[in-house]
């Protein structure tokens, strides 16, 4: 299957969730079975030779497409989410946005330092998300595999923020 016809199924709402912005709903990826099945295993390809213990998934449509891949490497799953989200006690990393900023967290024993990772979130815009989840696992001295994206909006230079690191994404929207 083609990244074309995968692309396809990914639909545009303008002026969501304010005027301005375009949102890449992926709803009707999901709802195909293939397809969805398709894009996990293209995410996970690059660490089949080099499985890592941990798929850390960015809240909350990072969720949606690390735990399959969880599954289908045979590892674990941590989760960032928000602040306020997780249960126990918690590292947080603040970063801003265009209007302010957000806070993510990770709980305090989610890794070790031998552990090997892979970030996981659908979309990659300015890279603030992913960076404060990079500085999170930095905190353990986890080893970070790579980082990998479903949509990567090229125009708004998020991989910048990552260039440390592996980056890959499926679809480039420039």
């Amino acid at each position: 299957m083609s990244i074309q016809e995968i692309e396809s199924t990914i639909r545009d709402i303008p002026d969501f969730p304010k005027k301005g912005i375009i949102f890449k709903d992926i709803t009707p990826l999901l709802q195909s079975r293939e397809i969805f099945a398709e894009v996990i295993e293209k995410l996970c390809e690059p660490y089949r030779e080099n499985i890592p213990d941990y798929i850390v998934a960015v809240e909350s449509r990072g969720f949606i497409f690390g735990s399959p891949m969880a599954l289908s490497l045979g590892c674990g799953i941590v989760p960032v989410r928000k602040k306020g989200k997780l249960p126990y006690k918690t590292f947080e990393e603040t970063y801003d946005l265009e209007y302010g900023t957000a806070t993510v967290e990770m709980h305090v024993d989610a890794l070790k330092p031998s552990d090997r990772v892979v970030v996981v979130d659908d979309l990659l815009a300015t890279g603030g998300t992913a960076a404060a989840a990079v500085k999170l696992i930095e905190r353990f001295s986890a080893e970070i595999l790579g980082l990998e994206f479903l949509i990567e909006l090229c125009f708004l230079k998020g991989r910048k923020a990552l260039e440390k690191y592996r980056v890959s994404s499926l679809i480039k929207v420039d």
